[in-house]
């Protein structure tokens, strides 16, 4: 669920909102990571996107209202791609497969934006983090169900409710992990190798349950 409704606007038509956005969003990240979130202007962030000042604040009132949009676009570009997997035809073990490996695209290609999130997030208004928080959960719980659907096919084992909850935090967090240590990895393995080997770990978890 998209949560940026939460920053007003003037503005009335929703998709151009979402597009102008993401504008917003792309060009900040840019910024944040270069200069630091602090040394980062509004005015610097209107000429990275094109805007006059008067234009984007039509769409932002500060920065913490890019900060919650940035994590808000990883949130819900998760969500639409796993939900348009889920409603392919594929199930059990194939859908767990094509889950993980759209999950870690998403982390491969937003890695700058996760790596922010994660830096800066403390600097969000304390009810914007709590539902930050919130998004990261009801991520999580998209992998648990997926995980619970894999097994009631029968093509794995079932896990029991704890174990499940833990194997959902590990596929989260190797998401995140791909972005915080790319420093290394990219100079060792592609993001395919990365993804072979993680997807590999994760159906081990099965195996061991299977016995």
């Amino acid at each position: 669920m998209n949560q940026t409704a939460d920053i007003p606007t003037q503005i009335k038509d929703p998709n151009l909102v979402l597009q102008r956005r993401r504008q917003i969003v792309d060009a900040s990240v840019k910024l944040f990571v270069e200069n630091g979130f602090h040394k980062t202007t509004t005015r610097q962030i209107a000429r990275a996107t094109g805007f006059s000042i008067g234009s984007l604040y039509e769409y932002v009132a500060s920065k913490e209202d890019v900060l919650y949009l940035v994590c808000d676009a990883i949130h819900a570009e998760v969500e639409a791609s796993v939900a348009k997997i889920l409603s392919d035809a594929s199930q059990g073990r194939e859908a767990l497969s094509e889950v993980i490996r759209e999950y870690l695209m998403i982390c491969h290609r937003m890695s700058d934006h996760i790596l922010l999130m994660y830096q800066v997030t403390q600097f969000l208004p304390p009810q914007w983090k709590k539902k930050v928080l919130e998004n990261e959960i009801r991520i999580t719980g998209i992998f648990r169900d997926v995980l619970r659907h894999a097994a009631a096919s029968g093509d794995l084992p079932m896990l029991d409710e704890k174990t499940a909850e833990l194997v959902a935090h590990n596929i989260s967090v190797l998401g995140q992990a791909w972005a915080f240590r790319r420093w290394f990895y990219t100079r060792n393995y592609s993001i395919e190798d990365y993804i072979a080997f993680q997807t590999k770990t994760i159906f081990s978890i099965f195996n061991g349950q299977s016995e």
